[in-house]
């Protein structure tokens, strides 16, 4: 993947991208955090000790609003945080808006809680948790960017061996940007696509031994919703192939109409 995506963003990705921000995030010279990724590679799990709606939290402008709060108890990922760093919670890119040795505070917006399974995560869930990648860090999963697309509903899960199968069914519009073999991050754990099927709108994927001791899925059930990240290389890919063959449509038409004169 790394040697392949420097030739590939040269075809596909806008002149000047960059990994996109995390929501509410400034730019370092302001104090804030820098455009941030993950690997999708767990380091601990978390517990929700509580998910609440707040009246007094202190808006932009110094005035006084309402807005959801999530506390996680936490330790591995609490080493080096800061006010405004960036935790991945269950693959969502979260803000630590006050933390201490045991556990950080987050807030929730909108959007999140209407795209993620964390609207429902009440004291006791059991949450992956990330620290986002320092700039020279070893990724051993793949670049996650906490951004999750939609909740998928798991549908079975199959021991195989020692290991465990996962069948997910996502929304029918992920379906398209999810092929065998490839990267997809599942409540924030990078995975690879066993068997994807289109048509019956599910994919899967194995979990080894060492994986279910040290992730949240294992301790799932059928019918428990999972928060999904596609490879957000395959929407830029869509994006490119389709303008391009919107061109080459426009091309024929034209072609055609020539040819008809002639």
């Amino acid at each position: 993947m790394l040697a392949f995506w420097p030739a590939l963003s040269a075809l596909v990705l806008p002149r000047h991208w960059a990994p996109a921000a995390c929501p509410t995030h400034h730019d370092r010279r302001l104090g804030g955090s820098p455009a941030c990724v993950f690997s999708g590679i767990v380091e601990e799990i978390g517990e929700v000790l509580r998910l609440d709606r707040r009246t007094d939290l202190q808006l932009w402008d110094g005035s006084i609003g309402e807005g959801v709060e999530l506390e996680v108890a936490a330790s591995a990922v609490l080493e080096g945080a800061y006010l405004g760093c960036s935790i991945a919670v269950n693959g969502v890119c979260l803000t630590a808006t006050k933390f201490d040795d045991k556990s950080a505070c987050f807030g929730l917006a909108p959007e999140t809680l209407r795209r993620t399974n964390l609207d429902t995560a009440g004291a006791g869930t059991l949450v992956n948790l990330e620290r986002a990648l320092a700039a020279d860090g070893r990724n051993s999963g793949h670049f996650v960017q906490g951004h999750v697309d939609e909740v998928g509903v798991i549908e079975s899960m199959t021991p195989d061996g020692e290991a465990l199968t996962v069948r997910v069914r996502p929304p029918p519009n992920l379906m398209a940007y999810i092929v065998p073999k490839g990267f997809i991050t599942v409540d924030g754990t990078s995975l690879t696509v066993c068997q994807a099927d289109p048509a019956n709108g599910w994919f899967d994927f194995m979990l080894v031994a060492y994986t279910q001791q040290h992730i949240t899925l294992p301790k799932k059930k059928v019918g428990d919703r999972v928060n999904l990240e596609v490879d957000v290389t395959a929407k830029y890919v869509e994006r490119s192939v389709g303008a391009l063959a919107a061109r080459v449509a426009e091309l024929e038409a034209k072609l055609a109409a020539l040819e008809q004169r002639s």
